[in-house]
């Protein structure tokens, strides 16, 4: 088995798949990557079990058929330190040695036989669900709602991304109990209702590759997989297992006090603030006034305070609400509209914090944050 490659392209391509590859892997075979050729075609792999993700490469000059395990660290380490160049891979499949030629030189490793690498789980044909969709619509669906996904090992469900497929939209959900995210997509929609809980580590990837992505990609999932085809990638994944909390239920539906305000200017105030604020529950105060808003902080133990006054437009009850800026200033960071619209209800409910104009009419996008006990 033989073929000739660019260094700068392989390389591109298995730093792409090699972030599967897990640090603390059960099966020594899986600190490999898997090597298929077949005809003018290299597909390589790459899995933690759990997610595997795949890319196809088209070669100009290759000769032979099989499959080979080549070492990732190996070769990616190797491969980094190449200028752009043709690079011939020599493989004999009985030995399972594997030289890389350059211009210069020659590197030679050991691998291990294509045939120990796990399978691929397949998708069940009777409880399929498809649908094809503009990457970015994927990929903006992942990336407005990743940030909020939780670490709860007690609840898994709260740790990926819900994804609710219907005939006039998909939505895309995301919790950690203190912020929700609901971000809907009015191109994006399916033949026949159906959901999935994408989990944190695929989406992560996915968040990664779909920005290059040029073409439509095609998601097809059962109860328990999902797979995911792009022009040059596919990744394969499993899915939590369990049901997704009711969160339309903790979306406060009558919110009287509306607050208009430049959302840079906010953000730029609330991280200068929030130094001053608690290091233990990074607790800053709102006090909302006609058209002002009064933004303060303070640590009790080292006697320091922060107190820093923003014109905005402000229509409702005079209140003063708390909440933890670091999941505030989060907020705000997801968001990419030049104004935000804050709307509450009083000073124990939930906010909810909306961009003042989507960046399309396509999408919907929808921040709450639960407030905290202001201390007299």
């Amino acid at each position: 088995m033989k073929f000739i490659i660019s260094s700068t392209d392989l390389l591109s391509h298995l730093q792409a798949i090699s972030r599967v590859i897990s640090s603390k892997n059960t099966l020594p075979i899986l600190d490999n990557f898997l090597f298929q050729m077949s005809g003018n075609e290299l597909v390589v792999t790459a899995s933690d079990l759990e997610t595997t993700m795949i890319t196809t490469i088209h070669l100009d000059n290759a000769d032979g058929d099989g499959s080979i395990a080549i070492p990732a660290r190996i070769i990616v380490d190797t491969l980094k330190e190449f200028p752009e160049q043709p690079l011939t891979f020599d493989i004999n499949l009985d030995s399972l040695g594997i030289d890389i030629i350059s211009e210069n030189g020659k590197f030679s490793i050991v691998g291990k036989p294509g045939i120990d690498f796990p399978v691929i789980p397949a998708l069940k044909e009777d409880r399929l669900t498809d649908v094809s969709f503009a990457a970015e619509s994927l990929s903006k669906g992942i990336s407005r709602t990743l940030f909020a996904t939780a670490d709860d090992e007690l609840r898994p469900v709260m740790n990926g991304i819900l994804v609710e497929l219907r005939s006039d939209m998909a939505t895309f959900v995301s919790s950690d109990a203190h912020k929700l995210v609901r971000y809907k997509r009015k191109d994006i929609r399916s033949a026949k209702d159906a959901s999935f809980i994408l989990p944190k580590k695929p989406a992560n990837l996915l968040k990664n590759i779909l920005p290059r992505e040029e073409n439509e990609v095609t998601l097809a999932f059962d109860e328990k997989n999902a797979v995911f085809t792009l022009s040059e990638y596919k990744l394969i994944c499993r899915l939590v297992e369990g049901n997704y909390p009711a969160y339309e239920s903790v979306i406060p539906k009558n919110n009287p006090n509306k607050l208009y305000i430049d959302r840079i200017e906010f953000l730029n105030t609330l991280r200068r603030v929030s130094v001053y604020s608690n290091q233990a529950s990074n607790l800053i105060k709102l006090q909302l006034r006609s058209n002002q808003m009064v933004i303060s902080a303070q640590d009790i133990d080292y006697s320091i305070s922060a107190v820093e006054k923003i014109n905005c437009q402000y229509g409702g009850d005079s209140m003063e609400i708390g909440f933890k800026s670091v999941f505030l200033i989060d907020i705000l960071n997801n968001i990419v509209s030049e104004e935000v619209v804050v709307e509450l209800a009083d000073p124990t409910r939930a906010g909810i914090v909306l961009p003042k104009e989507e960046e399309s009419e396509d999408e919907n996008l929808l921040m709450l944050l639960m407030p905290m006990m202001i201390n007299a």
